[in-house]
C-alpha cells in the first residue's frame, strides 16, 4: 500500500489503506504528513489493533495515530463505537495539501476519517472552469470544493451545509487561503436552501452537488434515487444558461448509468439540454479491485446545462 502511495504522490497526504483494494479488509488508514487516522470496521482488524498500530509506527514513524472507530458498520459486527488515541496527542485539526490548497481537516469531530481523499481529482477539475465564476457548492463539508474553487479563480462561492461546525471550518479554510472575501456559508437542509434561492431569484455559473450517500442499503435505493432526482433538478433550476453541474455519488448501490439518467431526467424536467463533459471516480488512493465491485464507489459528472 506504501510503495503504490509512494508512486502516485510526492505530498504525505492520502489515504494509505484502503481496505480490500489493499488486500487488508477492513482497516482504513487516512495520512495526513505526520498524524494519522483509521478504522477498523471488523472484527478481524479489531484483534489486530496492536499489530497496525506497531506496523504503522514501524514505517511511518508518525507523531500520532487516531482511531476513529465511530463507524455505524462496526455495529454489525458487535464492535464498541468510540473514538480513541492509538499513539502520541492526535491534534484535533489537521493541515493538509490538496491540489496546491492547504486545507484542515478536523480529526476528531469531522466525519469519517476527516477528510474525503477520494474526491481530489474531480476537485481538480473545477480549475479550469471556475475562473470569474459564481460557484454554489451544496454539502459542502469543510469548503473542500468550494474553497479550493475560490483559490482557484472564482468570483463567488456560497458553501451549503447542515452542520454549523462545518460551515466554521470552511470558513477556516477560506481564511486560511486568504479568500474569506469571496466565500459565503449557508446553514441549513440542502433541499430547502436550494428552494429558497431559487425563490430568491438567485442564479450560479457553476454548482457542485456531492452529497451523503443516499442509499445507504439496498432497500434504501428508490427513496434514494428519488432524492438524486429532487436535489440535482433544484440545482439545475438555479444555473444560468450555459451553466456547468459537478453531480457526484458515493452511494455504492447507485450505478454510474442510474446518476446519469437523473442528469437526462433533470434536464428534460427543467427543459435543458445537457452534455456531459467529464466522467470522473474516485481518486487513485482508492484503487478498484477488479473482483470486487463494491470497491469502486464513487461516481462524478461535470455536465453543462444550456437553454437550448
Amino acid at each position: 500500500a506504501l510503495r503504490l502511495r509512494n508512486i502516485l504522490f510526492d505530498a504525505p497526504y492520502y489515504r494509505l489503506v484502503y481496505g480490500e483494494s489493499d488486500l487488508l479488509p477492513g482497516l482504513v488508514v487516512d495520512r495526513f504528513g505526520p498524524h494519522l487516522s483509521v478504522q477498523l470496521n471488523c472484527a478481524g482488524m479489531e484483534v489486530l489493533k496492536s499489530e497496525i498500530v506497531d506496523a504503522l509506527r514501524k514505517l511511518l514513524a508518525p507523531e500520532s495515530i487516531l482511531f476513529r472507530n465511530d463507524s455505524s458498520m462496526r455495529q454489525l459486527e458487535g464492535l464498541v463505537q468510540q473514538v480513541e488515541t492509538g499513539y502520541g496527542d492526535s491534534p484535533k485539526e489537521v493541515e493538509l495539501l490538496e491540489n496546491g490548497v492547504r486545507m484542515l481537516a478536523p480529526l476528531h469531530d469531522g466525519q469519517k476519517t476527516g477528510w474525503f481523499f477520494d474526491q481530489r481529482p474531480n476537485r481538480a477539475v473545477l480549475k479550469s472552469y471556475v475562473q470569474n465564476k459564481r460557484v454554489l457548492d451544496v454539502f459542502s463539508y469543510v469548503g473542500s470544493f468550494g474553497v479550493q474553487a475560490a483559490v482557484f479563480g472564482a468570483k463567488e462561492v456560497m458553501a451549503v451545509d447542515a452542520s454549523r461546525f462545518a460551515l466554521e471550518m470552511a470558513e477556516k479554510n477560506a481564511a486560511l487561503n486568504g479568500v474569506s472575501s469571496r466565500f459565503s456559508g449557508a446553514e441549513g437542509d440542502a433541499f430547502d436552501v436550494l428552494k429558497a434561492l431559487r425563490q430568491e431569484g438567485e442564479e450560479f455559473d457553476i454548482i457542485v452537488v456531492d452529497p451523503p450517500a443516499f442509499i445507504k442499503r439496498k432497500k434504501d435505493h428508490k427513496e434514494g434515487l428519488r432524492a438524486y432526482h429532487r436535489i440535482n433538478e433544484l440545482a439545475m433550476r438555479l444555473l444560468c444558461d450555459d451553466g456547468l453541474l459537478l453531480s457526484a455519488s458515493c452511494s455504492m448501490h447507485l450505478q454510474q448509468h442510474e446518476l446519469m439518467d437523473v442528469l437526462r431526467n433533470g434536464g428534460r424536467r427543467v427543459d435543458r439540454h445537457v452534455q456531459v463533459l467529464f466522467a470522473g471516480m474516485q481518486g487513485p488512493d482508492h484503487p478498484v479491485h477488479p473482483a470486487i465491485p463494491e470497491t469502486c464507489y464513487l461516481k462524478a459528472f461535470l455536465a453543462r446545462v444550456a437553454k437550448g
